[in-house]
């Protein structure tokens, strides 16, 4: 049984089926937050960017470095982001729609008018995929970690949807990146509090024998009480 800290480590070539019912498990076994004693910081919006995928893949689950039951993987290095989606007073959001996409590890977007050179984007790479909270605000996404294009430091968008409608966007990073400095959208989030709570640690995944990374993020939403 995985702990209940962190998502199970699983092989690169774990059978798909089995992987996304292991996942399914796991999510269960995140701990519920607690009551908190004052308001958690919100996660600042940021752009959507141009790149969200304007054809959406066949394939849009919450792993997104295999495609479909493709035995060879995504280039990159493999990162489990998760966390919990949370309100300002700490208590969990179930039933939302969690969506992130971001470019290869060549900076190709699955897009049409992507920068870089579409004729080498990775066919192996999903670049989007999505999680349904569960009832503690849990989720879990495989994928790589980021890399920077130019004008871009490294990141990854994240979308949350209640009730079909897009409640927020915004974006992580990779903490202790030199080029943080120079990234415009990072450089405008101007609530130091705010900024570092999309500013994540990307660690190795203690036990991984593959060189997994493990980057954990709470995201906080001001939402009304019927949202929870």
């Amino acid at each position: 049984m995985p702990h209940p800290a962190r998502p199970h480590v699983f092989d690169i070539f774990t059978p798909r089926r089995q992987f996304l019912r292991q996942m399914a498990y796991g999510s269960a076994l995140f701990a519920v937050p607690g009551l908190f004693a004052e308001q958690l910081v919100l996660t600042p919006r940021q752009t959507e960017g141009p790149f969200y995928p304007d054809v959406l893949p066949l394939d849009t689950d919450n792993d997104l470095i295999v495609v479909n039951d493709r035995l060879t993987p995504a280039v990159g290095e493999i990162t489990w982001l998760s966390g919990r989606l949370l309100t300002a007073a700490g208590s969990p959001i179930r039933n939302a729609t969690i969506e992130i996409w971001q470019c290869d590890s060549t900076g190709v977007y699955l897009h049409t008018k992507t920068g870089g050179d579409k004729a080498k984007r990775d066919a192996n790479f999903q670049c989007f995929g999505r999680f349904v909270t569960g009832s503690t605000g849990d989720y879990v996404f495989r994928t790589i970690k980021p890399v920077a294009y130019p004008g871009r430091a490294p990141h990854i968008h994240l979308a949350v949807k209640l009730r079909g409608k897009k409640e927020l966007v915004t974006q992580c990073y990779i903490k202790g990146y030199p080029g943080n400095e120079r990234d415009g959208v990072w450089k405008g989030i101007k609530d130091t509090r705010q900024r570092e709570n999309v500013t994540l640690d990307f660690a190795p995944m203690a036990g991984s024998k593959i060189g997994e990374l493990a980057a954990k993020w709470d995201v906080v939403m001001g939402v009304t009480p019927e949202h929870v």
